[in-house]
């Protein structure tokens, strides 16, 4: 298999869409390499990281892992999971939105539907940052609520947790 082909197979089976700078694929392809973020000095974890923080930096094809961050766009304003090194590759999953949920805290639960609006308390059973899925306990019926954290101590109800997520959890 050329070299060629394998870089082009490796894209094909990488999860990086999410990730992935759209231009980075074709040139990946015909030259062998693919640009990457690293951070430009240490970041610690815990800190949120901003645009000034990353630089790009250039590694063979061959050598890319599942998930590299490969827009500087994917990883601002995240923060870091685990301390990122100067000049190392991160992983999407190294990074993540900056958490205003904590685990017990009790937050209001917002259910929308056309012409009707209701608020009540739960207890959120996991932590999370705007955009992520945690799972609220209503405190009257003790159920467990998808919803989608909007703001710090906001959820959006998104609905039932599944029998699988309330086994996991108690």
């Amino acid at each position: 298999m050329s070299r060629k082909a394998l870089i082009a197979a490796l894209f094909a089976i990488l999860p990086l869409p999410a990730f992935a700078d759209a231009s980075a694929v074709p040139a990946a392809v015909q030259t062998g390499n693919v640009r990457v973020v690293v951070p430009a000095h240490d970041i610690p974890r815990g800190q949120t990281i901003s645009e000034s923080d990353l630089t790009y930096a250039t590694v063979p094809g061959n050598a890319l892992m599942a998930g590299v961050v490969t827009s500087i766009v994917a990883a601002k304003d995240m923060e870091a999971r685990r301390m990122l090194h100067a000049g190392e590759v991160f992983r999407a999953d190294d990074v993540r939105h900056p958490v205003v949920v904590t685990r017990g805290e009790t937050v209001t639960m917002l259910f929308e539907a056309p012409g009707v609006e209701l608020s009540a308390t739960g207890r959120a059973m996991n932590e999370g940052g705007v955009g992520d899925t945690v799972m609220v306990q209503n405190p009257a019926s003790f159920r467990m609520i998808n919803g989608v954290i909007s703001a710090p101590g906001t959820v959006v109800a998104t609905g039932p947790a599944s029998p699988t997520q309330r086994t996991a959890h108690n």
